[in-house]
């Protein structure tokens, strides 16, 4: 019998949009042989299943859904929402509360690595090296020279838990920066500050289960922009991504052995992606993204086609791992 999966979609971000596209590619790979996947769009209160162009909404009492047919429950949760939700754990624990199974870290490793300061703050306790930092909250009163001096110009202003592109400013001067910590909180109620590390930057996938590990080759990230902002990371033309990395085969061992840990070090699921600068002898982890980007042109695909691997068989690994 095949599994019946739904690939939830959406969510309450500014990158629902882009959610979409990562689900729809999600769902357009999976294995057809194996599994019969549902289309689950999630906004605020409404949760609703496509089929053709036809929408029926899910029970959120049991995550089911009913047609002419009858009712229709799920095996899996195959998760590609970018931000609330699906990110921060929130939907993982409706789903584990419900004994769903899903595809992606569980309540906790998602609520930590979505919140960048205190991810950063948990990594750094570990030894890895990380950027310095400011957390800024809502109404907090600070000061834009205190700023300048812990960190410099110039640095990074983004919102500290949203999950995605939006609001992230480069701040070269100190009289920008209130303008760019307002541009932050427009997206959340917590602003991060981060120093500037001039360097190279590069990225790396992987995704461990009950009975393999699995790296992917490293991409080097070449923006044509200022740095890798929401256009440069989805609009093909603003930004050279090179898979696998124009880099040693020691130092491409080196970033992808750090992956390896940082994802057992928060303790994540499924497939990750762990962002990095390197700046001389020196990398920086930039972020880990517990729900990566799966577009067609996304790092992830890139990586698993660079192996000769079809993504189809990495999505089945993720599944799979849950029985």
């Amino acid at each position: 019998m095949k599994r019946t999966i739904a690939v939830i979609a959406g969510g309450d971000s500014a990158e629902f949009e882009i959610s979409l596209q990562t689900s729809n590619h999600i769902f357009s790979c999976l294995d057809a042989e194996k599994y019969t996947p549902y289309l689950v769009i999630l906004k605020g209160p409404d949760w609703n299943i496509k089929i053709d162009d036809r929408y029926y909404p899910i029970d959120k009492n049991d995550f089911s859904f009913s047609t002419e047919e009858g009712k229709v429950k799920f095996d899996f949760a195959y998760i590609g929402i970018h931000g609330t939700p699906g990110e921060n754990g929130i939907l993982q624990g409706y789903l584990k509360l419900l004994a769903v199974p899903h595809s992606t870290c569980d309540v906790f490793s998602s609520s930590l690595s979505f919140n960048k300061h205190a991810c950063n703050s948990y990594l750094k306790s570990l030894g890895f090296k990380v950027a310095k930092s400011i957390l800024l909250k809502i109404d907090q009163n600070y000061s834009t020279q205190a700023i300048n001096e812990n960190l410099g110009m110039p640095c990074f202003v983004k919102p500290n838990a949203d999950g995605s592109s939006f609001g992230i400013s480069k701040v070269k001067k100190v009289d920008e920066l209130d303008e760019a910590i307002a541009k932050a909180f427009g997206e959340g109620k917590e602003v991060i500050i981060e120093e500037f590390i001039d360097g190279l930057e590069f990225t790396c996938g992987l995704v461990k289960t009950k009975k393999e590990s699995l790296v992917f080759p490293v991409t080097e990230v070449l923006p044509k922009k200022e740095f890798f902002d929401y256009e440069a990371k989805y609009d093909p033309t603003m930004a050279d991504e090179i898979t696998p990395a124009r880099i040693s085969e020691e130092l491409t061992l080196q970033i992808q052995n750090l992956s390896s840990e940082i994802y057992d070090a928060l303790k994540c699921k499924g497939i990750v992606r762990v962002d990095y600068m390197l700046r001389k002898d020196e990398i920086f982890i930039l972020e880990a993204n517990t729900i990566p980007g799966m577009t067609a042109t996304s790092f992830i695909p890139q990586q698993v086609a660079a192996m000769n691997i079809d993504l189809k068989d990495i999505l089945s690994m993720v599944i799979e791992n849950e029985f």
